[in-house]
């Protein structure tokens, strides 16, 4: 089983959006994160890059207008 950390805009520890993920849905500007305990955030913005052999994945955030 392959689960990943996302983070949001960097790799850092401060900008970890949530562990455990094992789905990632991109719809219509949001990507929707699902963990193992099938709690889900929702982020506006896009999928920048997705390691899932190192378990990471970078969403990149909408800019608010």
């Amino acid at each position: 089983m392959c689960l990943s950390t996302v983070y949001k805009n960097t790799l850092t520890p401060e900008t970890v959006a949530m562990r455990n993920v094992m789905r990632i849905e991109c719809r219509d500007g949001v990507v929707i994160l699902t963990d193992l305990m099938e709690r889900q955030v929702a982020i506006e913005g896009t999928l920048e890059m997705a390691n899932l052999v190192d378990g990471v994945a970078i969403v990149k955030e909408s800019q608010a207008s």
